[in-house]
């Protein structure tokens, strides 16, 4: 049941996440924005204030009447742990309130999860030692497989051969902070959602990450959609072509074996014959890398180039069917692949031109790397329950 301190604090989170979206913000600005009135603005940022949410910074200059003083989140109130798991490295964030980071790092990621774990709940630890001054409100962490929302178990991780995992156990116990674990996709998405500079006026969009799988985040009328066990966005797993590679799955011709780092690796391997007829051998192909790829076609190699597009035909097949499904106003597109956006935005928007169905448009954007889009979704699962309850909770 609703009651009044229900309505303050729904009131006081609405205006913290104004001021976190706005700052620096005049109590004025924050009544235009939230449509309340002067009295419920000054009770509600006095209280902020004294509570050390907010902080008061600089004063305005107005031509006349009372000039105004800005109100900014104080950063260093309660701050925030982020880890993005990939499969060959891990990157840790410690951020303030306002999602800056102030101190990062970079582990490898082992293969043995135990060893792995202890390692890396060490490693935070000392980060947080670094930054004395600082609090934290917990420990987001994205991964690259499924995560069961109810017991926060990871139930599976192909690229990192883990399965029906704890991490959050082991990792509070040593921290001591509250752990919130998310399917990397969906930490993406919900980065985007959090302070992405496309969703001012979106409601429905896509956040689809290419590595050694792909996965789909998906934020359909404002909310981040789980699915029964948090298993939706799966669509890696859909079948694109029989007969076909044979996926991680156990199944043939998935998108994700089509379109994924590793097959671009596999086009150019395949392409790259000699003379003779005779392929390159095993060991050059083990030690050949999507990123690799990436070079030899900044370079202007055309097996690479060749490699690239084949991956982004296969890339917007998936995408197509994305759109026709699900109709989101765009897509953001995160991983290493946006580096060569040049050499497959236009064969992934040829495709689309084909395959979307009339009347019908979704943007296709290429995410930046250097917002590391996994370590900031994976703050914002910290940081949300601060502010108002935002539409992807």
């Amino acid at each position: 049941m609703a009651t009044n301190g229900t309505v303050r604090d729904i009131n006081s989170r609405v205006m913290l996440n104004l001021v976190r979206k706005h700052q620096p913000v005049s109590r004025a600005d924050l009544m235009r924005y939230s449509g309340l009135q002067r009295s419920t603005v000054s009770v509600i940022t006095e209280q902020l204030l004294s509570e050390r949410w907010l902080k008061e910074g600089a004063v305005g200059d107005l031509p006349r009447g009372r000039k105004p003083t800005f109100l900014h989140l104080n950063a260093e109130r309660c701050g925030a742990v982020g880890v993005a798991v990939q499969h060959d490295r891990t990157e840790l964030a410690l951020t303030t309130l306002d999602g800056q980071f102030v101190a990062q790092d970079t582990i490898p990621t082992g293969k043995d999860p135990d060893e792995f774990i202890s390692r890396m709940s060490r490693r935070i630890v000392d980060l947080m030692r670094s930054q004395p001054q600082m609090t934290y409100g917990g420990i987001g962490i994205s991964l690259p497989g499924r995560v069961d929302i109810a017991t926060g178990r990871l139930i599976f991780a192909p690229s990192l051969n883990w399965n029906n995992l704890d991490l959050r156990t082991p990792i509070q116990t040593v921290t001591g902070l509250s752990v919130q674990l998310e399917n990397a996709a969906n930490a993406c998405a919900l980065a985007e959602a959090w302070s992405g500079k496309y969703t001012d006026q979106a409601n429905n969009f896509l956040a689809v990450v290419v590595s050694q799988g792909i996965g789909v985040g998906i934020i359909l009328n404002g909310q981040l959609v789980r699915g029964a066990g948090g298993m939706a966005g799966e669509f890696g797993h859909v079948t694109q072509m029989l007969p076909g590679p044979r996926c991680r799955c156990g199944n043939e011709g998935c998108w994700e074996v089509l379109a994924n780092n590793v097959a671009a690796v596999r086009y150019y391997t395949d392409a790259a014959t000699v003379r003779n007829g005779h392929t390159n051998s095993s060991s050059n192909k083990a030690r050949l890398s999507f990123n690799d790829i990436l070079r030899l076609a900044e370079k202007g190699d055309v097996k690479a180039r060749r490699a690239l597009n084949r991956m982004a035909y296969h890339l917007g097949e998936g995408l197509a069917m994305l759109v026709a499904g699900l109709s989101p106003e765009f897509i953001v597109v995160v991983g290493e692949v946006t580096r060569a956006w040049k050499v497959v935005g236009p064969v992934i928007d040829e495709v689309l031109k084909r395959r979307q169905l009339g009347g019908c448009y979704t943007r296709i954007l290429p995410s930046d790397p250097g917002t590391q889009p996994r370590l900031r979704g994976a703050v914002a699962l910290v940081l949300q329950k601060y502010f108002s309850a935002p539409p992807f909770s």
